[in-house]
């Protein structure tokens, strides 16, 4: 994981691509609360916000 971070850090770096890094931040934050929310209880505290 570690790795592919580096590799990807490097990528944008090098690409001038730094600007998608709030975008890549955000879509994994979202895959993250769907996640959270279908296997915890605090699926339905979540479901209540959106």
């Amino acid at each position: 994981m570690i790795e592919f971070l580096s590799d990807l850090w490097a990528f944008l770096k090098v690409r001038k691509k730094i600007w998608l890094l709030p975008i890549i931040v955000v879509l994994v934050l979202l895959g993250a609360v769907v996640v959270v929310s279908q296997q915890s209880v605090l699926g339905t505290f979540i479901y209540t916000l959106f």
